[in-house]
C-alpha cells in the first residue's frame, strides 16, 4: 500500500558544529542497510539520538549512508510516493537527519534503482522482458514510467529531509537486456536492425548490448540531472557505475563513484578494484564489508585489523573509504561493533593527509581494455563470468612482485603512454586497431611493452620477433630452470628469431627433460622492445596461485623493465603505491600478510608484521631527509649513484615513506 502520512520524531533546532563536507572532499565514511521488508513492522523501535550520536560523537565520520529503500522495493522511512508496511514508531530517516546535522555529519541514503520488486507486483507492466518473453520479476525496465513515476519522485522526497545525497544501489550490475516492446523498438530505430538476437554469439547480440550499455548511462544521466535540477546540492553515485563494471569515460553527471567490495578476499579486491576507479577523473571511495559472507544470512564480523588492510589498498591510491554494517530490521544500529569502526577511523585518519587525493607517479600500466571486455562478456555491465580473471592474475603478479602498478583503459592511455616504463597486455584477445598501432609506436619510441597470452599475441604476431607456430592445449608445465609447475592454458608455439631473448621453458609433462619451447620472449622494437608470454598466465594464477609462476613472471618483468623507480626487498607479501602529493613524493608499502584468497576464511586475525625489509628509490638528487609516516619518524638512508636506500626494520600493515 501507498503509506499516507510522515510521522516525525521531532525537528531539530540546533546548528551544525560544523558544515558537512561534500562527498568530493569526504575521506572516511560509514555505510547501514538492512533492506526493509513486508515483515518489519516496528521500523524505529530501539532506533534512538542517542545511539546515533554515541556512533558519531565516538567514529567522527565524514558521512554516513543508511537505508532508504532495497532490493525488495518495501522503504525504511514513511514515504507517501513509495511502498511502507512497517507501523513506523518513529522515522529513521528524520532522526538520522537530525543527528548528522547536529555533528556536521553528511547523510547519504542507500536506495535501490533497477532492481525493485515491490514496484513490479504493483506494476508488472514496469517490468524488463526476458528473451524467453516473460516479464522479470526483479528488474525494472530501463524504457518504462519506472524512473518516472516512482525512482525520481521517491528519491526528491528524500531530498526534502535534507539528505546529501544518494547510493543507488541495484543498479548496473542489475541490467540485463530487455526484450519489451518499446526496447526493440528503440534497437531497431537506434540501430537498423530488425531480426532481434537473443543469445552471446547470436549475429548482433554484441549491438544489442550496446544499446542497452547506452540505455543505462542515459537512464542515470535522467535521475541525476532531475535531481540537480530539483535540489542542486543533491549528489548522486550509481552503485558501481564508471569502475571495473562500467570501463568506460564517465559521460552522465554523477557526482561520484563508488562501490562495494567482496565480502571475503576484500583486501586483493580493493587493490583491484581503486585502480580501475582511481584514474575516472570523479571523486571516489570504495566501501569494505565489515563482515565476511557467502551471500547466505552467515555473517562472520572482521577485525579491524583485517579492516585496516582493505583500506590500505583503497587510501593508497588516493581514495576515500568506508566500511559497511548491516542496521538491525528495526533500522537501530549496533553500538557492540562501534569499537572496530573507531580502531578503523583512527587507522585511516592518521594517514589522510599522506594519502587522500594523492595522483599514482606513473610506473607500470595495466591495460584495461573496454573493447577486451565487450568482445568476451555476454552480459551488459555484469562482470561475473570471469572477464576480470586474467587481469586480476597479472594485477597479482605484478603486486606480489612489489610493481607499482595502474589499471587504465583505452582513454586513460590514448596518447600518454609515452610516461609509463611498462605497459602490460593482460590477454585481451581483441584490441581497436588504431589502439594496437600505438601501443606498436608507444615501443618504438622506447617504451617497454609487455603482451600475455597467446591470444592476446595474435595482436601483435609481426613485431614479437618470433615466427610463431601451432596453438596447443591441454595441461602442460611452466617455469624457470628447476623451478616448474603445472598449468591448464593454450601455448603459442614459438621460434625465436636473431636478437629476441626468450625467457622459462614448456614442458610436456613434469619431467623437465619432456621440454617443448620456452615460455617467453624478449625483442628489441625500435628504441624500445616488446616481450611475450605465451599462455594465459593471468587466468592460471587466479585458479592456482603458485610460487613457480609469480617468479617466471617476475624474470621476464625483469627483462622487460629492469630499472622501476622502487624495489623492496626482505618479503614478497608487500605491495607497493607509489605516489605524489604536494610537491612530495610518497611510497606506500602494505603488509598482505593473512590467507585473503582461502574461500573458506572469512576473518584474519594473523596479520603479521614483515620485516625488515630493505626499499631503494631512484632518485635524480639526495632527499633532504625521509620520514616513515604516519608519525612523522625520521629515517636514516643512504644515496648512492641516483639509488636512495632504506631499511624498515619492521612494517605492520601500512606505511609512508615520504621522500622530502
Amino acid at each position: 500500500m501507498l503509506f499516507a502520512g510522515l510521522l516525525l520524531s521531532g525537528e531539530a533546532t540546533a546548528q551544525p558544529a560544523k558544515t558537512p563536507l561534500r562527498r568530493a572532499d569526504s575521506f572516511f565514511g560509514l555505510h547501514f542497510d538492512f533492506h526493509a521488508g513486508h515483515a518489519d513492522m516496528s521500523i524505529g523501535r530501539t532506533l534512538t539520538d542517542g545511539m546515533v550520536d554515541t556512533l558519531l560523537s565516538r567514529v567522527k565520520p565524514d558521512f554516513i549512508q543508511v537505508d532508504s529503500k532495497g532490493h525488495s522495493g518495501v522503504t525504511s522511512y514513511p514515504t507517501k510516493v513509495g511502498y511502507a508496511y512497517s507501523n513506523f514508531t518513529k522515522d529513521p530517516l528524520r532522526l538520522f537527519r537530525d543527528v548528522t546535522r547536529r555533528h556536521g555529519v553528511a547523510l547519504y541514503v542507500h536506495h535501490s534503482g533497477v532492481w525493485d520488486f515491490e514496484a513490479l507486483k504493483k506494476h508488472p507492466g514496469w517490468a524488463r522482458i526476458g528473451s524467453d518473453g516473460k516479464p522479470d520479476d526483479r528488474n525494472t525496465s530501463l524504457f518504462g514510467p519506472y524512473v518516472d513515476s516512482l525512482l525520481i519522485p521517491q528519491l526528491k522526497e528524500i531530498s526534502d529531509y535534507g539528505v546529501d545525497g544518494a547510493w543507488v544501489d541495484g543498479d548496473c550490475w542489475a541490467v540485463q537486456p530487455d526484450f519489451s516492446p518499446a526496447a526493440l523498438a528503440a534497437f531497431r530505430k537506434e540501430t537498423g536492425i530488425h531480426d532481434i538476437p537473443r543469445k552471446k554469439g547470436d549475429p548482433h547480440f554484441d549491438d544489442l548490448l550496446e544499446f542497452s550499455r547506452k540505455a543505462f548511462r542515459r537512464y542515470v544521466g535522467h535521475y541525476a540531472d532531475a535531481l540537480h535540477r530539483y535540489k542542486p546540492g543533491f549528489q548522486v553515485a550509481s552503485n558501481w557505475a564508471f569502475s571495473s563494471f562500467i570501463p568506460e569515460p564517465v559521460d552522465v553527471n554523477v557526482d561520484f563513484i563508488s562501490g562495494d567490495l567482496s565480502a571475503t578476499n576484500g583486501a586483493n579486491s580493493a587493490a583491484f578494484e581503486a585502480r580501475c576507479i582511481a584514474p575516472q577523473g570523479k571523486p571516489w571511495d570504495l566501501m569494505a564489508w565489515g563482515f565476511s559472507s557467502n551471500y547466505d544470512g552467515v555473517h562472520s564480523p572482521k577485525p579491524a585489523r583485517q579492516l585496516c588492510q582493505e583500506a590500505a589498498q583503497v587510501i593508497s591510491m588516493g581514495g576515500g573509504f568506508q566500511a559497511y554494517y548491516t542496521q538491525s530490521r528495526d533500522a537501530s544500529i549496533k553500538l557492540w561493533e562501534v569499537g572496530v569502526m573507531e580502531e578503523l577511523a583512527r587507522f585511516c585518519r592518521a594517514r589522510q593527509a599522506y594519502c587522500h587525493k594523492a595522483t599514482p607517479v606513473p610506473q607500470v600500466a595495466l591495460l584495461y581494455s573496454t573493447t577486451g571486455y565487450k568482445h568476451v562478456t555476454p552480459n551488459v555491465y555484469r562482470p561475473w563470468n570471469g572477464e576480470h580473471n586474467a587481469m586480476r592474475g597479472i594485477l597479482d603478479l605484478l603486486l606480489y612482485n612489489q610493481l607499482p602498478t595502474e589499471i587504465l583503459m583505452e582513454h586513460h592511455l590514448t596518447g600518454r603512454m609515452q610516461q609509463y616504463p611498462l605497459i602490460v597486455i593482460p590477454e585481451w584477445a581483441k584490441l581497436e586497431p588504431t589502439f594496437r598501432d600505438e601501443l606498436v609506436q608507444y615501443a618504438r619510441n622506447g617504451g617497454n611493452l609487455l603482451v600475455v597470452g597467446s591470444d592476446a599475441l595474435q595482436n601483435f604476431r609481426e613485431v614479437l620477433g618470433v615466427q610463431t607456430g601451432e596453438v596447443t592445449t591441454g595441461a602442460s608445465y611452466i617455469g624457470l630452470p628447476n623451478q616448474i609447475t603445472g598449468i591448464s592454458s593454450a601455448y603459442q608455439a614459438f621460434t625465436p628469431l636473431a636478437g629476441t631473448r626468450t625467457v622459462g621453458g614448456v614442458y610436456h609433462n613434469g619431467d623437465m627433460r619432456a621440454y617443448v619451447g620456452p615460455a617467453a620472449s624478449i625483442a628489441p622494437l625500435g628504441k624500445g622492445q616488446i616481450a611475450a608470454l605465451y599462455l594465459n598466465l593471468g587466468d592460471a594464477y587466479q585458479k592456482r596461485e603458485t610460487v613457480q609462476l609469480r617468479n617466471l613472471f617476475a624474470a621476464v618483468v625483469r627483462e622487460a623493465f629492469p630499472n622501476p623507480m622502487v624495489q623492496v626487498a626482505g618479503s614478497k607479501k608487500v605491495h607497493v603505491a607509489v605516489n605524489r602529493k604536494d610537491n612530495r613524493l610518497l611510497v606506500n608499502l602494505i603488509n598482505m600478510t593473512g590467507s585473503h584468497a582461502n574461500k573458506a576464511v572469512h576473518t584474519i586475525d594473523d596479520t603479521e608484521p614483515v620485516g625488515p625489509l630493505t626499499v631503494t628509490v631512484k632518485s635524480a638528487q639526495r632527499p633532504k631527509r625521509i620520514l616513515v609516516q604516519p608519525g612523522n619518524q625520521p629515517t636514516s638512508f643512504t644515496y648512492q649513484s641516483g639509488i636512495i636506500s632504506v631499511k624498515i626494520p619492521k612494517l605492520d600493515i601500512h606505511s609512508i615513506l615520504q621522500v622530502d
